[in-house]
């Protein structure tokens, strides 16, 4: 079940990542186009730069997904099948530790809890958390940066989940390959 529900939502991110590429191709050439007009759309460059981060976390949490990242594999190569799968799994065991540790520095930075208990107010959040990340806008677009940093938590969660069905894959290619052995 969070096999299937991993695949997708890494089907999911690789389809925004590659919409949002689109995207950031589009918003170059309008930023080009217009500047060489001489009315340049200054707000171009920020949703390109907001697009490539989002595009990053999407592509980064799918690519970890199918253990795809870049790796110099020399060492790895080397060693017997046994001492591979052992260090992929801690590969795959570090990935979570990372994910839930986004997580947890996401939900402080956040404060969920804090937010509702001041009923949503915003003065008061900032008054009783000195936390101001849902009152700082963004430059051009003039848009709540949060949503912009929203990227993290949804990093978090979603690679979080992707290295749990990794490493219980591993776990299981392991018990498997001790049975063959025995």
């Amino acid at each position: 079940m969070l096999k299937r529900i991993s695949s997708g939502i890494a089907r999911c991110e690789g389809t925004i990542a590659a919409g949002l590429a689109a995207v950031i191709s589009l918003l170059i050439l309008l930023n080009i186009a217009t500047r060489s007009l001489g009315h340049a759309l200054y707000w171009t460059d920020e949703l390109a730069i907001h697009a490539m981060i989002w595009m990053t976390f999407f592509t980064t949490s799918a690519v970890l997904k199918r253990r795809e990242g870049v790796a110099v594999t020399l060492l790895v190569d080397a060693l017997p099948s046994g001492a591979r799968q052992l260090l992929h799994l801690s590969v795959d065991a570090m990935v979570l530790f990372f994910a839930l540790f986004l997580a947890v520095l996401s939900w402080r930075w956040y404060d969920p809890a804090t937010l509702w208990a001041s009923g949503f107010d915003i003065q008061a959040f900032q008054g009783e958390t000195f936390n101001f990340i849902y009152s700082e806008t963004s430059r051009t677009l003039g848009i709540p940066k949060f949503w912009v940093w929203l990227c993290l938590p949804i990093f978090a969660v979603s690679l979080s989940l992707h290295a749990v069905v990794n490493l219980v894959d591993g776990l299981k290619g392991l018990v498997t390959a001790e049975r063959r052995l025995a």
